[in-house]
């Protein structure tokens, strides 16, 4: 009782499609009969076969049920539906010659047309037979396999018409074939599951009509005339959820045929083994394939078979300037939305951005999703970049691991991205031929090589984000010379303060020498000096570590005498330790070099508690007078080194100016000298300053400073 209205409900639905695809293919025949000549010498035979086939759906509508063999009446209009679409196929063929060029053509199609008339011969004597017996089992087997060899032959015939035919013809034969292609493939699966299960697919034959109506359809577009502009242009989304859903339903129902198979063979013990298999498989789906891994590798299948490029243009394109572009409170700074936008191209997981640094050396800019890799300070030697800047190159570092290089040029990195396994590309960001930056990508989960499609891309973003970059540089240059000029508009304020300090001290003194011996002028005179010290104090304190930025003239000095002259300034404090002191000889400026050491000496103490010492040393660097200043302070991060600590107006003490580090740094570079800074959060910072060696002092002569011991605290 409860299968017959199931029964009739798929008989309905398969009266519905066939009638639907006999009205379809009847009116799409009258539609054709006048336009006919699109289709050349085969005109007339589509139309014919349109017929037929409109016919076959009819029968297969007043004939339907659900139970028993296929219907003769159907069968029979079956068959010559084959035989007319055999026609048209070799009319197709010989539109373009290839009827007389392609000798098994004629042979193939003169055998699926014997089997198509002795199918008719068997579906006519199978109208003669009773239901019943052995013997409609095997005329029903027969019939069966003689449907497959057609549909089998049809599709080989549709496959060698259009991959074929020339490349100017295969625009006229691609709907025509797709529509032949489904009507057969239909077939194919129908056929192949009646075999199988020996008794007739009603559920799956109901729907034979929406084959039609798919054949109609495509007929209809090849006779269309803008039919070469109607091509099926799947995104590289949509082919990828759809890819991943076959695969997906191809291991489901792998899955369950082997549960099922286990089922048979597992004995006493198939139901344990059939859930206990299920399980694991569900877990490993579950697991896998959503995987990166996974998910990589059937975009690289899709990318390389089903597509005529690597990339969307479009869609990379949009999706980089979307990257690039966010302007909202969570967007991320621009160096890591630089590494995120060449990183999505090729699916990294993430990236480096290294900069050229004042001596040319690319230094480390920012870091995208790669906290734990360590950096040097110097990542990149400017001498290894030539290659890089001139020719725009693209290097797969497993590659340069290998000893292999593309370029004839033997191309040289650093030993840290060697040692670093997750190290897998380098990416030059070139503008004007000038190498404004270097984006080293991580290994994505799916590796593969570059090829001329990757670099060709990379290349044009490379550019495009170059000039992102070399814009932001010059607006932040920009942004720093207009607060400069505010720097100078704020002086003249000072300036202004101190003269006013000036007029009150002269007023003061001029009625001195009149009112000096009066009691009420005496208390407010030094309540007006008292007052005006005061405010002089404090501007002095503010003022007193920053010069005019520039040295007057460079002379040998005496090293060790301008260091303890910096410490004394500090006498008060039992933080400041001379560890060691040579006596050395150097080129530069006394006064600004005291300056220099004397504003980080004072850094160092803002920095650090009260019973933490300062060290403080000289000794021989190479070619260089090396002056160390070294803290246990709070330290700071290379994030603030790197962008916060040499900028103009940037200070984290209130009231501060904001250019001691800046002027320090200047004032080193004014004498030849270099800056450097090595801090750790928490545990402190070392500033070394290296100041060129005077000429005649002896490099390897400097001896130890003997009248201090090596831990005598600034009395």
């Amino acid at each position: 009782m409860s299968i017959a209205p199931s029964l009739d409900a798929w008989r309905t639905i398969g009266i519905v499609f066939d009638l639907a695809g006999a009205i379809a293919v009847a009116s799409l025949a009258l539609w054709l009969w006048p336009r006919r000549a699109r289709f050349d010498a085969a005109g007339a035979s589509v139309v014919a076969s349109l017929l037929f086939t409109a016919g076959w759906c009819v029968a297969a509508a007043t004939t339907a049920t659900m139970t028993g063999q296929a219907p003769i009446l159907a069968s029979f209009a079956e068959s010559l539906r084959n035989l007319a679409w055999l026609a048209v196929i070799y009319r197709l063929f010989a539109g373009d010659g290839r009827h007389s060029s392609l000798a098994p053509i004629r042979p193939v199609i003169l055998a699926l047309a014997f089997v198509g008339v002795l199918h008719l011969g068997l579906a006519l004597a199978l109208s003669y037979v009773p239901e019943t017996g052995g013997a409609v089992i095997r005329a029903f087997e027969i019939e069966v396999m003689l449907r497959l060899l057609v549909a089998v032959g049809g599709l080989v015939l549709v496959h060698n018409l259009y991959a074929g035919a020339p490349r100017e013809l295969r625009p006229a034969l691609r709907w025509p074939t797709i529509g032949l292609a489904i009507l057969w493939s239909f077939d194919l699966n129908l056929y192949t599951v009646a075999y199988l299960a020996r008794s007739w697919p009603g559920e799956i034959a109901a729907l034979r009509g929406g084959a039609a109506l798919a054949l109609a359809a495509c007929l209809a577009i090849a006779a269309s005339r803008n039919r070469d502009e109607l091509r099926l242009k799947p995104s590289r989304a949509v082919t990828f959820q759809t890819f991943s859903l076959l695969v997906i339903g191809v291991y489901l129902v792998a899955m369950v045929a082997v549960a099922q198979w286990l089922s048979y063979v597992g004995g006493n013990f198939a139901r344990l083994i059939e859930m206990a298999f299920l399980t694991f498989a569900s877990a490993f789906a579950l697991v896998v394939l959503p995987s990166r891994r996974v998910r990589g590798w059937l975009k690289v299948i899709l990318a390389k078979h089903f597509f005529q490029h690597r990339y969307d243009y479009r869609e990379e394109w949009l999706r980089f300037t979307r990257t690039i572009g966010r302007n909202d409170d969570a967007t991320s700074p621009l160096g890591e939305r630089v590494i995120q936008s060449v990183a999505d191209i090729t699916d990294s997981p993430a990236g480096l951005l290294l900069t050229p640094g004042e001596q040319g050396d690319l230094t480390l800019a920012a870091r995208w999703n790669w906290p734990d890799v360590e950096v040097p300070a110097t990542a990149f030697p400017a001498a290894m970049l030539g290659l890089f800047e001139q020719a725009s190159y693209i290097a797969d570092i497993d590659d340069l691991r290998d000893g292999f290089s593309a370029h004839p040029i033997d191309l040289q990195v650093s030993d840290w991205l060697r040692d670093e396994r997750r190290a897998w590309a380098l990416v030059p960001l070139v503008h004007y031929e000038r190498l404004v930056g270097m984006v080293v990508l991580a290994r994505p989960a799916m590796a593969r090589k570059f090829d001329w499609e990757d670099f060709d891309l990379l290349r044009v973003i490379g550019q495009q984000l170059a000039s992102y970059l070399a814009e932001n540089a010059s607006q932040e240059a920009l942004a720093e010379s207009s607060r400069f000029e505010d720097f100078h508009r704020r002086m003249a304020f000072v300036m202004h303060d101190i003269k006013n300090l000036a007029s009150q001290f002269s007023l003061l003194a001029r009625n001195a020498e009149l009112h000096a011996d009066k009691p009420e002028f005496r208390a407010d005179m030094l309540i007006t000096l008292r007052n005006s010290s005061d405010k002089l104090n404090a501007l002095l304190s503010r003022l007193s570590r920053y010069g005019a930025g520039a040295v007057d003239r460079l002379e040998t000095v005496r090293a060790g005498d301008v260091l303890r002259g910096a410490v004394a300034r500090f006498s008060g404090s039992p933080q400041v330790v001379l560890s060691e002191v040579q006596d050395l000889f150097a080129t530069a400026n006394g006064h600004s070099l005291e300056q220099v050491l004397v504003h980080l000496v004072q850094n160092a103490l803002d920095a650090s508690r009260a019973d933490s010492p300062v060290l403080v040393s000289l000794r021989v660097d190479g070619l260089f007078a090396r002056f160390e200043v070294v803290d246990s302070g709070t330290g700071m991060s290379a994030e603030f080194v790197r962008h916060r600590l040499f900028k103009p107006f940037v200070s984290t003490k209130s009231g501060g100016f904001g250019i001691g580090a800046f002027e320090a740094r200047e004032l080193v570079k004014a004498m030849k000298g270099r800056l450097d800074v090595e801090s750790r959060e928490g545990l402190g910072s070392r500033f070394i300053v290296r100041i060129p060696l005077a000429l005649s002092s002896g490099i390897g002569a400097g001896a130890p400073f003997d009248s201090t011991s090596q831990d005598q605290k600034v009395a």
